[in-house]
């Protein structure tokens, strides 16, 4: 009886872990958003980290880490990562501000011009990756390089700034970076579009169900008859892709594309991503825990900035966080699995 009922308490207790884990992200979204209450400073007496301007701000800010989340999701899952898509950011915005404004292009030729670029460049991390079978973090450390030194050279390493209407860019451009209804940021219904479309593909198509078995067994992948390196190469296409995608929406947002933008974005990405539930070794993660995740990260941007707490700091936090993230995972794994 007494070994019965210890068994029937480590279940209890495992259940009870296995329930925790599993919803680990939106835990930590809930606790952040209590602490970014708490510890908010007010003005006339309400809270302005629960004004409706705040909030917005931080949808509007959170657009570009999650598009930028989902897209290394992708390439996470298969045991990739890469370290280039702050880089193709800034390039996309460079290029798509000096479409419009100096080759004097529509909005339309401009952004599907700009998302091939990214594809470009996803290919090459792949196919470079698969290829000459160099680790992906190599690869996409060279693309980091490469993809800032072009857009330094496309805009004469100067920021290009966008002006709308006569002698300016196509108008409709502009529409990327509003807010509807003064409120609700464009660039954050991006970021669900693409959430919902990536996170049906991955839960109920053939290419999803294939990129988790590459991540958890890649050996096993192929002799199954997987395509495993067209299957990789393509996710970081998708990856790439996505990154120019924010960085049309950057653009759109600040109003100016420059070369400088994008440092550290690929950090945001990655933490986003493991702070989610995301595994670095591959084969495990969800898109919403990818979005989560880079909630998470900009309520915390937020609540810090609001209590005037420096950048550096905040790097510190974000670095902090991965490491808690990944020590969590192992944890995880030794305790539930």
């Amino acid at each position: 009886m007494t070994t019965t009922g210890t068994q029937r308490r480590r279940r209890g207790w495992r259940d009870a872990l296995r329930f925790v884990f599993r919803f680990q992200s939106y835990f930590g979204l809930v606790i952040v958003v209590l602490l970014a209450i708490s510890f908010s400073p007010s003005r006339g007496g309400k809270l302005i980290f629960l004004n409706a301007r705040n909030l917005s701000n931080v949808f509007r800010d959170v657009s570009e880490t999650g598009i930028l989340a989902v897209g290394m999701l992708l390439v996470i899952l298969v045991a990739g990562i890469d370290l280039s898509v702050g880089s193709v950011l800034a390039l996309a915005a460079t290029g798509s501000a000096f479409l419009l404004m100096r080759s004097e292009w529509g909005a339309y030729p401009t952004i599907l011009v700009v998302l091939l670029i990214g594809l470009a460049a996803g290919w090459f991390n792949g196919w470079v990756s698969e290829r000459f079978n160099v680790p992906s973090f190599v690869t996409t450390l060279a693309m980091l390089s490469i993809a800032r030194g072009v857009a330094r050279y496309w805009s004469h390493d100067i920021a290009v700034p966008l002006s709308y209407g006569a002698g300016g860019g196509d108008p409709r451009f502009e529409v990327l970076g509003e807010r509807i209804g003064g409120l609700i940021p464009v660039p954050s219904l991006f970021m669900f579009g693409v959430a919902i479309i990536v996170g049906v593909v991955l839960h109920y198509s053939r290419f999803g169900r294939y990129l988790y078995a590459i991540g958890g067994n890649e050996t096993a992948s192929r002799l199954s008859g997987i395509r495993v390196q067209r299957l990789k190469i393509l996710a970081f296409m998708l990856c790439s892709m996505l990154a120019a995608l924010a960085g049309i929406l950057h653009a759109a947002q600040l109003n100016q594309g420059s070369p400088n933008d994008g440092v550290t974005y690929e950090l945001n990405a990655i933490a986003a991503v493991v702070i989610g539930g995301g595994s670095l070794f591959g084969g495990k993660g969800t898109v919403a825990g990818a979005v989560v995740g880079a909630f998470i990260l900009g309520v915390l941007d937020n609540m810090l900035s609001l209590n005037n707490v420096s950048s550096n700091i905040q790097l510190v936090v974000k670095g902090l966080l991965i490491v808690g993230a990944v020590a969590l995972q192992q944890f995880r794994l030794r305790s539930v699995e």
